[in-house]
């Protein structure tokens, strides 16, 4: 396979290539941001072994609105596609080749000219309760019951809160953001209880939490795509479509396509408490679990949806749609 992305060229077969100027990788500026952008370029350089000498890539950290206003909910704010509105604007113009992300901070709907180019292998995609010294002792078993009766839990996410709230109502929560660092000294400092962050971002980073306990998607379902780490690229670079195809991961496309369609149908921002889990079942059928709820966990639906992987998008769709039709309207609003 050849493929040139301006004038860059790399060929697979027998690893030459002709560089006068390096790969533009475009990414949020947070230690996991970066993590996963060195990653995708050190996957990338496997796959192209012409390209794992220095210079082949050049690194672009980018402010995004999502990062700068730390006080509101993203939600308040616009919604989770201010976490990717400036490094697409670098991307429509040319001023970056790649969009690095994680998956579930990305909108359905992508600006014009944009497309999700690949989805990499899937880690941990379930959430985490990060317990303070007030709490007891994590329980596998039972990982709320760690929580005192009206513990203080941090978090932005309604989803989370949401599903918190359901089964534990005593439970208070308190408005918490930064970057993964930050709020998983937050309990430890005295600032909550407890808070809840991805595993996946925990993984990456190398951060131990001795004082935590998984929480399983039949307890807290995660976000739609949480766990993957997606690549955007322009829609007319057929060059960058063709290198991203090699590192593709087939079974992450598959969990995102059948999560983002439902996302979508729901027209899932991050003012709708919204869920969606996607896997592979023994027998070769793709289930999916999707969530819909009440911010103030006073309501709470929950479905599942097996099919062939090939109707990934359907399931989406059909699942999104039983939900809508069956949750109340003011979600959604």
């Amino acid at each position: 396979m050849n493929a040139t992305i301006g004038t860059i060229q790399t060929d697979r077969a027998d690893s030459t290539h002709r560089r006068t100027s390096p790969l533009r990788v475009g990414t949020r500026g947070s230690p996991l941001a970066l993590v996963q952008t060195r990653a995708f370029m050190a996957h990338l350089a496997r796959a192209f072994p012409a390209l794992r000498e220095s210079g082949s890539f050049e690194e672009h950290a980018i402010v995004t609105t999502g990062d700068t206003v730390q006080d509101r909910r993203l939600a308040d704010i616009g919604g989770k596609g201010l976490f990717a509105k400036e490094i697409h604007e670098a991307l429509t113009d040319g001023r970056i080749d790649f969009a690095v992300h994680s998956l579930k901070d990305l909108e359905t709907a992508l600006p014009r000219g944009i497309v999700l180019g690949c989805t990499l292998t899937r880690e941990d995609p379930r959430d985490v309760l990060i317990l303070g010294d007030a709490c007891g002792a994590p329980d596998p078993g039972d990982p709320l019951a760690a929580l005192p009766r009206n513990a203080l839990v941090g978090t932005s996410s309604m989803r989370r809160q949401a599903q918190l709230l359901y089964i534990r109502p005593d439970l208070r929560i308190e408005l918490l953001r930064g970057n993964v660092q930050t709020r998983l000294a937050k309990p430890g400092d005295g600032v909550c209880d407890a808070t809840i962050l991805a595993a996946a971002g925990l993984r990456r980073l190398g951060l131990d939490a001795p004082h935590s306990v998984p929480l399983p998607p039949s307890v807290m379902v995660p976000s739609a795509g949480q766990g993957i780490v997606g690549v955007t690229v322009r829609a007319d670079d057929h060059a960058a479509l063709e290198l991203l195809a090699a590192i593709e991961d087939a079974d992450a496309r598959l969990a995102a396509t059948a999560e983002r369609s439902l996302l979508a149908e729901l027209d899932g921002s991050c003012r709708a408490p919204i869920g969606a889990f996607a896997r592979m079942l023994p027998d070769g059928r793709l289930l999916l679990t999707g969530m819909v709820a009440r911010a103030d966990g006073s309501f709470l639906l929950k479905r599942d949806l097996a099919g062939r992987p090939a109707d990934a998008e359907r399931l989406g769709q059909t699942l999104g749609t039983s939900l809508f039709a069956d949750a109340p309207s003011d979600i959604f609003e």
